[in-house]
């Protein structure tokens, strides 16, 4: 069993990753890390925790963990994910892990030098909805992908939500940009060349709160749009010349709807619907973590492959002070 330990007290952590972790086959929470210890122990008594300490520094010096799981601001992911690795955990990291791409390069010189595994959280990598996406275009089931086109908003107004204060690492592209991205290059194992991208900010925030984006992969495309001010909305269609899938719930199925998938014949006479009830994408998540640091082989998110993404995001925030291509 990995034994686990939670940096803060995060919302992300308390609804969905530390139940998830407790339900896990492979792994457990064993302690809890707060700068205030009495939420600490509050926290960590409603999930039965052995461990509560009141500075991260103390929980990561404890030989009662072996890995961390980090749902900081994201200002915080990569001076924490190096402190992690430093300290000899294992690091799973919520996404995004850094806010640049030439950051990542200094934590995988920590992953490398502490022989840890370091890895961000991108739970859609371990759905099988996604799996299912990847294989059916592996399998030619819509024949030669030629467009694929995403949707990811919400609506937050809300000054005090980390998601709207640049210093934290706020904006709409780190927070759900990632998305469209992630997934795309998961599930075809491409790269895009170049980007087109329109972003606009909040006057107030300051914070980016919508961009669309066409990202050129050479033979298909990619164009989807993100807000943090619209009306709440998920969808990622692949489309080829013989059929094309489409991804209903594709990133919050539990918010946002099914998790499920439809894949539709070019003339549109024939349908089917591969649907996923209970795919616990967090507890997947976790058990591969796991796996993966107990060194019994699993796939998980390279932080090279985090880097490639994060390139991405850049490129989109270059190519929107501009006209025209920016490469990627």
């Amino acid at each position: 069993m990995l034994r686990f330990g939670i940096l803060s007290t995060a919302k992300i952590g308390r609804d969905l990753v530390v139940p998830a972790i407790q339900d896990a086959e492979n792994c457990v929470v064993t302690a809890i890390a707060s700068r205030d210890l009495a939420r600490a122990r509050q926290m960590a008594d409603r999930f039965s925790v052995p461990h509560a300490f009141g500075s991260y520094e103390e929980m990561l010096a404890s030989d009662a963990i072996d890995a961390v799981y980090i749902p900081l601001p994201t200002s915080q992911h990569v001076e924490w994910t190096i402190k992690a690795a430093d300290a000899g955990k294992h690091v799973l990291c919520e996404k995004p892990i850094a806010l640049k791409a030439d950051e990542i390069d200094s934590l995988i010189a920590a992953r490398d030098r502490n022989k840890v595994l370091v890895t961000e959280a991108y739970m859609v990598t371990y759905a099988p909805v996604w799996r299912k996406v990847r294989s059916l275009l592996a399998d030619g089931a819509i024949g030669r992908l030629r467009h694929i086109q995403g949707a990811f908003t919400y609506f937050n107004r809300d000054a005090g939500n980390m998601r709207n204060i640049p210093a934290l690492g706020g904006g709409g592209l780190p927070d759900i940009g990632v998305y469209p991205t992630i997934s795309t290059r998961f599930v075809t194992g491409r790269e895009p060349l170049r980007i087109q991208a329109v972003t606009e900010r909040d006057p107030e925030f300051g914070t980016d709160i919508y961009s669309s984006v066409k990202a050129d992969f050479g033979d298909f495309e990619l164009t989807f749009y993100i807000s943090t001010q619209m009306a709440n909305r998920q969808v990622m269609v692949f489309h080829g010349t013989e059929g094309f899938i489409e991804v209903k719930s594709p990133f919050n199925a539990d918010r946002y709807g099914a998790e499920e998938l439809e894949l539709t014949n070019r003339g549109h006479s024939e349908s089917q619907i591969f649907r996923f009830p209970d795919s616990r994408q967090y507890r997947r998540e976790a058990e591969a973590f796991a796996s993966a640091a107990l060194g019994q082989g699993a796939e998980v998110v390279s932080l090279e492959s985090s880097k490639l993404n994060q390139k991405v995001i850049d490129a989109i925030y270059r190519a929107s002070e501009k006209d025209g291509w920016e490469p990627v």
